[in-house]
């Protein structure tokens, strides 16, 4: 199992680096006078770490109800790393925002999966 989700553990060891290096670390990137440029980037990270999980576990995730259970995964991850920022980073603070960022991000996964699927069906087995 570890070897079949091989990218969705890197993904995740890449967010757990993005929630917990200082804050500092990010003041040099630029914003491009976007308005909560970190709201943006919760929602591309968490996106990204379920699309990368449906993508690995694509001929296991038979239905609906399964697709939605295995989202508790990054979901469950995304509270985590609010809850470890806010007790052992000295820069970094727990949002709710955070987390319904990252939850929206999972849903569009979801979502945009559940559209492809029927469309490559075939491919899938």
């Amino acid at each position: 199992m570890l070897k079949k989700n091989i990218f969705s553990i890197i993904v995740a060891l890449i967010i757990l680096y993005l929630s917990l290096a200082s804050s500092d670390t990010f003041n040099e990137i630029p914003t491009f006078n976007i308005p909560y440029p970190d709201k943006i980037v919760h929602f591309g990270m968490y996106f990204g770490l379920m699309s990368v999980i449906i993508f690995e576990n694509r001929k296991s995730l038979i239905s609906t109800a399964r697709l939605f259970f295995i989202a508790l995964i990054p979901l469950s991850y995304g509270i985590l790393m609010e809850i470890l920022q806010s007790t052992i980073t000295t820069s970094r603070t727990c949002s709710f925002f955070d987390v319904v960022f990252n939850s929206v991000g999972i849903l569009v996964s979801i979502l945009i999966w559940l559209k492809i699927k029927p469309l490559i069906k075939d491919q899938i087995r």
